[in-house]
């Protein structure tokens, strides 16, 4: 564990404490500036003098939020606010130092939220000159609409919404309409939360044991030694599986701790018969909700699902990589989804410019962009050739025993691909692949010939069985 790690854990550890009398402010307006306050703290903490530049984005993101047109504000805000993170990444070509991990990851989540609610107020503006009639459309709609709306948006209220304590590191991400109900909604005050936190907590020494045993006596930096290079090559592809191992349990630690941070100060609570979605908040029963009143909140039940960021059985075990990405930073999903994916005009190319901004967003070293950039080759070339053949239309035994072997190539390729997530840069990456001889890339490429084939062939059967 390094310094950054230590630094980082801390300040969860002080971010959970400091929820148990966070939750208890009644006040709105104390409560908005005390979280934006220990937010802003917290930022200078980790990042020093470096804090200017997290300040600049925030600041002018939030002017251009305010003071441009609702059509053009989503368009602006995402294109000065990618450009920044870039810039503030190779700040080192101009002269200016580059700030800590940590500052990256603060102005990461600027990015996020600050992309978030401009497409929020955007959606907004375009609900208040709505002129079409309603009569079509259901309760739940109108009342999804209703809570859509954004009203006297000001620099400040933008500015206290990014720096809010909550998530303020590394998330998780939530929408600007979430970050209102926890100020102004009680429900806080009548959820269960020490439940909720043991069934978080319940994963940690879990998922810290095994990254503690696996980083001792499998160290990513082994594979870059003279010793790793004389192995067999056998140990050389099994190393692949540790280093996913490592991986997994430390992103998957950090995720649930930043929920656990998010439960203490009761934000992203909302009333379990809403069904809330990740990222979201509440889908469903809006009239319900809107209608509730303080007897009827001390009788129902809660959840934190708007904050969930990982299932962790969900996704080692989802048979595909479709499946297994939605369990996964659940709340950055939803992100990606809703402000890149649904958004960009090219429907063709969605999936690439989605891995394309995930890939930005992550970091300029160019492991980031061969790992993330290739899930949409293995997703069309591969995976959904053998879903094909293995899963659909099968059912029982067939179904398990196809699910099974998925579940194997899937984990293989994420492994394979993860290698060039922490090794970072080219030189090491290839040094890394040259080691396995490409094989797991070559496996695959075998294995999409034989799949095309067997598909043809499967084809070829069913027509003439039709025939028949």
């Amino acid at each position: 564990m390094n310094a950054e790690d230590i630094t980082y854990l801390s300040l969860l550890a002080l971010c959970m404490c400091f929820g148990l009398y966070y939750r208890k402010i009644d006040d709105p307006e104390r409560k908005r500036c005390i979280g934006a306050a220990v937010g802003l703290l917290i930022a200078i903490s980790v990042s020093g003098v470096h804090v200017v530049q997290v300040l600049i984005s925030a600041t002018v993101n939030a002017l251009l939020i305010v003071h441009v047109d609702g059509r053009k504000c989503p368009t602006y805000v995402f294109t000065f606010a990618f450009l920044y993170l870039c810039f503030f990444r190779i700040s080192e070509y101009f002269g200016i130092p580059y700030g800590s991990g940590h500052t990256n990851l603060v102005l990461m989540m600027v990015t996020l939220k600050t992309i978030g609610i401009a497409f929020e107020k955007s959606k907004s503006d375009q609900l208040k000159h709505k002129k079409d009639s309603d009569e079509n459309r259901s309760e739940d709609e109108k009342l999804e609409d209703e809570r859509c709306m954004i009203d006297d948006l000001n620099v400040f209220d933008v500015l206290c919404y990014v720096f809010c304590y909550c998530g303020v590191l590394t998330g998780p991400y939530f929408r600007y309409r979430t970050y209102l109900d926890h100020l102004y909604k009680p429900y806080h005050k009548y959820d269960n939360f020490k439940e909720e936190l043991k069934k978080k907590v319940s994963w940690l020494p879990i998922l810290m044991g095994i990254h503690v045993f696996t980083t001792y006596y499998w160290p990513i930096d082994y594979v870059n030694t003279e010793e790793f290079l004389n192995s067999s090559f056998f140990y050389r592809y099994w190393y692949i599986w540790p280093t996913f191992l490592i991986f997994r349990s430390r992103i998957y630690a950090g995720l649930i701790l930043t929920e656990i941070v998010c439960i203490f100060a009761g934000l992203g609570v909302y009333p379990a018969f809403t069904e809330p979605k990740a990222g979201h908040g509440p889908t469903k029963n809006l009239k319900r909700l809107k209608e509730l009143t303080h007897g009827e909140l001390e009788n129902i039940d809660y959840d934190y699902e708007t904050i969930h960021c990982i299932d962790v059985l969900g996704s080692d075990l989802a048979p595909t990589s479709r499946e297994a990405m939605k369990k996964w930073n659940i709340t950055v999903q939803y992100w990606l989804a809703a402000y890149v994916y649904k958004q960009f005009p090219l429907k063709q190319y969605r999936t690439a410019a989605t891995m394309l901004t995930s890939a930005i967003w992550h970091g300029v070293y160019t492991g980031y962009y061969l790992c993330i950039g290739t899930v949409p080759i293995t997703l069309m070339f591969f995976e959904d050739l053998w879903v094909k053949i293995l899963i659909k239309g099968k059912e029982g035994m067939e179904l398990t025993i196809g699910r099974m072997i998925m579940l194997f190539l899937k984990t293989q390729l994420f492994s394979y691909q993860i290698m060039s997530f922490v090794l970072l840069e080219l030189p090491k990456i290839f040094h890394y692949y040259n080691c396995v001889y490409h094989c797991v890339v070559i496996f695959h490429t075998i294995m999409y010939f034989v799949g095309m084939r067997m598909l043809k062939q499967k084809k070829l059967k069913e027509n003439a069985e039709k025939v028949q």
